[in-house]
């Protein structure tokens, strides 16, 4: 009888460990599938791109010589090389300017309790529209815009303030403010919503204990709206700044980094690299650069948001 019982309470023990263990393993088979694909679609194609920049040859069964740090000096001394880091500086730090203010600014305007919740409605569908477009519709609709015969041609000319048709996209003192231009235009919606979550998250209590105080409004913006927002502003800034370095489809769907390189960036000098050259070491050795870049870009994000929590 005795070794009954304890033969029962045996079996309930073992059953009761076996459920924490299917409890304790749980989370990790959730999150599995997820790990998987990261793993495929992630790890294991940068892993390839590196080992590619290594070598003489794409690494394949038959292999190539070991080539340590060649490519990186063939990329680094590359005339295009330098040129197009610059335009992607350019052209990413003047969209993330801009962003910021036309973030902010049309944030501003959704969030003043001097227009109704109809206007605001009617504004906030207008303003979000950029970010629904897919980069092809947005390249085919900035072509027509700034065509030689387009509405922005046609707008000057009438003005006054141009004589003949100015080809944006063609000629080399503007290209790469047309393709700023279009990238700015595409992009602000996503500071705009941020931004206004975050407004309306400022507790009305800061500003009205500074209207007390006898702050005006510009001291009360300067002063309690714009800390309340800092965290934000920070995280989208960067956020922003790794996405505009890496844009590709709106620069190769208009210029192809032409005419005469002024528009290159580093993700378009590392495409033709590959696809244009068929040196697709030196591309991998370009692509990892960027990687590199983008590294330390997302380590700063992750300390700040860090700090911010």
């Amino acid at each position: 009888m005795a070794n009954a019982h304890v033969a029962a309470i045996g079996t309930v023990a073992g059953r009761s460990g076996r459920k924490r263990q299917r409890r304790s393993l749980l989370p990790y088979g959730l999150i599995l599938p997820t790990a998987v694909l990261l793993l495929v679609l992630m790890v294991v194609p940068v892993v390839i791109v590196i080992a590619n920049s290594l070598f003489t040859q794409v690494v394949t069964r038959s292999g190539g010589r070991f080539a340590g740090v060649a490519n990186y000096a063939a990329v680094l001394t590359d005339p295009g090389f330098w040129p197009a880091t610059l335009n992607t500086a350019i052209f990413a730090g003047a969209s993330v300017a801009v962003h910021l203010v036309m973030g902010l600014g049309f944030a501003l305007l959704l969030n003043s309790p001097l227009i109704g919740r109809v206007t605001t409605a009617i504004f906030r569908t207008i303003l979000i529209l950029p970010w629904l477009f897919t980069a092809a519709v947005i390249a085919v609709l900035w072509r027509l815009i700034l065509a030689p015969t387009g509405v922005v041609n046609y707008a000057l000319e009438n003005l006054g303030i141009i004589q003949e048709a100015i080809q944006w996209f063609g000629d080399p003192a503007t290209a790469l403010f047309a393709v700023t231009l279009m990238n700015i235009w595409s992009g602000y919606p996503f500071f705009m919503i941020s931004l206004l979550a975050g407004l309306q998250g400022i507790p009305a209590d800061l500003h009205e204990a500074a209207r007390v105080d006898g702050a005006n409004a510009w001291q009360r913006f300067w002063n309690v709206t714009i800390p309340q927002l800092m965290p934000i502003i920070v995280s989208m800034a960067v956020l922003d700044l790794l996405w505009t370095t890496q844009q590709f489809a709106l620069i190769w769907l208009t210029t192809g980094g032409g005419p005469l390189g002024v528009t290159e960036m580093l993700s378009t000098f590392t495409y033709k690299l590959a696809f244009a050259d068929y040196n697709l070491v030196q591309a991998s050795a370009s692509a990892v650069l960027v990687l590199l870049f983008s590294l330390v870009v997302a380590v700063f994000y992750v300390r700040q948001q860090r700090k911010a929590s």
